[in-house]
């Protein structure tokens, strides 16, 4: 069986896509650098709506800082690229619900980044996205999730299609880190000097990172 590329079927969607009659499409967003570079891209073909809302991220604090900047860079993107481009992007904040990734997680807590634990946590994240898109009438929904290299583009596209079918919205294509998008994210991040976290938001990758630092000084 042959490999899916995902950035292949987003071209063959774009590329036939009315420039003058954009579709509308849902992005739920994890963080601002990550959104960079896809907010970017997207922006050329569709009408976003921008969606941040992370469960897993149990800190408030953190979940407010991580809201406020990815707000600031769509406010910067939409004044710097509005009369030009015809950029426009709309922000939700979605609610803060950590009990949702907790009640979720139970007896996932020590499994490895990567395992079954983050895949619920992309179901989690993906299904407020396509809940929101149905209210909405929107034409497409889809994640930044997949530019992170330690993301798994094939379980994000396979969660976001059997989504689509339950609530009979399109999901679109994604694996963003192709491209260079994943480079081209972190140069954003520099270039707008955004709060970039060295850990996915869970207090279990956050614990996961901070013994590997551990490790390290110690060796």
């Amino acid at each position: 069986m042959n490999k899916r590329n995902y950035q292949k079927e987003l071209d063959a969607i774009t590329g036939a896509i009315d420039l003058n009659n954009k579709p509308r499409l849902l992005l739920h967003s994890c963080c601002a650098p990550c959104s960079s570079y896809c907010l970017l891209y997207l922006a050329e073909f569709f009408d976003i709506t921008d969606l941040y809302y992370n469960p897993n991220i149990t800190s408030e604090s953190e979940y407010e800082h991580r809201a406020l900047e990815l707000k600031r860079l769509i406010d910067i993107y939409n004044e710097d690229f509005e009369e030009k481009d015809r950029i426009n992007i709309k922000f939700i904040r979605g609610d803060y619900e950590p009990e949702v990734f907790l009640e979720m997680a139970k007896g996932l807590e020590y499994l490895p980044e990567g395992g079954n634990r983050c895949y619920k946590c992309y179901e989690i994240r993906l299904r407020k996205a396509a809940e929101y898109a149905k209210e909405g009438g929107f034409d497409y929904f889809t994640t930044t999730l997949s530019i992170s290299p330690l993301k798994n583009a094939d379980w994000i596209n396979e969660i976001g299609e059997r989504i689509g079918d339950e609530y009979n919205i399109r999901h679109l294509p994604s694996d963003f880190k192709k491209k260079n998008g994943y480079l081209r994210s972190t140069e954003l991040s520099k270039e707008y000097g955004l709060y970039r976290q060295d850990y996915c938001g869970c207090e279990f990758s956050r614990r996961d990172r901070y013994n590997e630092k551990i490790d390290r000084s110690d060796k």
